[in-house]
């Protein structure tokens, strides 16, 4: 049986992952801040008839990740097949506005949490010559979207940690793929509303963040659907590294890689909302005037 750990298995897409996963057949431990906070995670995973065996951890708290690892490595006798790393959290600013402090928040949880949780199992991924370590990025990893900068600086860092780790492990056959989602349902969007516009010179900026992700949000991929490409490319013959999935990921990615960077800076220099709109979904196919 595949022993699989998702991280973040409370909501969204590690939620749908964790449920998804047990149903393949895996064995797998959720991790979660608050079993206490948990119960959606458990109903859900009675309503589909499996079981998603929870452990509390905090990504973000080097002692709370190895007291959680610890508990897993000795319930499955020193053996993690799969690990999932899920957990993050948003972070919107421009970054004239955005304290230190707050890049290095987001950082802690959505570069280092992971770095935390792969230090637990790659010991054993080497000693037995396989494993699939799956991390979590976003298309805000492959494309600086817009007021968002300590978020998107998390998740360039993720890539490239990603790609560089990709390389470190295929001399001990260890699989890694990186899962690009775009807009996706999940909690963190209720979460992620506040924007810090000290200034009142980025009201554009936050404008069209907030924007876009009303478009997206009435649009947006169910995670188990981001669960089953997952699945895939933990089980596929083929594997790639990346996976762009969800509403806007392939299409942001595409268009930005067409794009020069003199017509990427262009497009931030639009004064008017409705000039922009239009250059984006020039730019991007994707129409975000009217959520």
């Amino acid at each position: 049986m595949t022993i699989s750990v998702v991280t973040g298995a409370n909501s969204g897409i590690g939620r749908a992952t964790a449920i998804h996963l047990a149903q393949q057949g895996h064995s797998v431990y959720g991790t979660v801040r608050s079993v206490d906070k948990a119960a959606k995670l458990q109903s859900m995973s009675a309503d589909a008839g499996v079981e998603v065996q929870l452990v509390e951890l905090d990504v973000a708290d080097d002692e709370s990740v190895r007291a959680g690892f610890t508990r897993i490595l000795e319930a499955t006798d020193g053996v993690v097949d799969v690990l999932v790393n899920n957990a993050g959290v948003g972070g919107n600013a421009v970054a004239e506005e955005c304290d230190t402090s707050t890049y290095l928040e987001v950082m802690n949880v959505n570069l280092c949490g992971a770095v935390r949780c792969l230090q637990q199992v790659l010991p054993g991924m080497r000693a037995r010559h396989s494993g699939t370590v799956v991390n979590i990025t976003s298309i805000a990893g492959r494309i600086a979207a817009i007021a968002q900068s300590p978020y998107v600086t998390s998740k360039w860092a993720f890539e490239g940690l990603s790609e560089g780790l990709a390389q470190e492990l295929a001399p001990f056959g260890i699989r890694v793929a990186i899962i690009e989602p775009g807009v996706t349902k999940s909690a963190i969007f209720a979460k992620n509303v506040e924007a810090p516009n000290h200034t009142g010179a980025y009201d554009a900026h936050y404008r069209r963040l907030f924007q876009f992700y009303a478009t997206g949000y009435g649009q947006a991929t169910d995670p188990f659907e981001v669960a089953r490409l997952i699945d895939h490319a933990i089980t596929t013959d083929s594997p790639r590294l990346r996976y762009a999935v969800s509403w806007g990921g392939p299409e942001l990615i595409a268009g930005r890689q067409s794009m020069s960077d003199e017509d990427w800076i262009s497009l931030g220099a639009h004064d008017d909302d409705a000039d922009y709109y239009a250059a984006f979904q020039s730019a991007f196919g994707l129409d975000i005037s009217n959520p």
